[in-house]
């Protein structure tokens, strides 16, 4: 069976995307959330940030709201919003089994 695109994000993947669900931002901004809320656990370099950000915005994850320069910022969309939620409830599960396994 074939995988499908996006089936199971890395942790760079859901960390960038969740950058977005409060506003729009520039790669920048990503990667100071990014570093902010992970406690610097995850550190995101520009090559894996800015595939990252493309691939997102080819798949209509995110679409691009301004550009001034080489800087450009982004938004997330409601296709964007349901992958992260998807990805969100992946994750609690594997949470529940792993929590279920350690006690057993």
């Amino acid at each position: 069976m074939a995988k499908k695109a996006f089936d199971g994000l890395t942790e760079s993947m859901f960390y960038i995307l969740m950058a977005f669900l409060k506003k729009e931002m520039c790669g920048i901004d990503v990667n100071s959330f990014v570093e902010s809320i992970t406690g610097g656990r995850v550190k995101l370099g520009p090559g894996t940030l800015y595939t990252i950000l493309s691939r997102y915005e080819e798949e209509g994850l995110i679409e691009e709201t301004a550009v001034e320069g080489r800087k450009r910022t982004y938004r997330i969309t409601s296709k964007g919003i349901d992958l992260y939620h998807a990805e969100l409830d992946r994750l609690k599960a594997c949470v529940v089994d792993g929590e279920s396994e350690a006690t057993r």
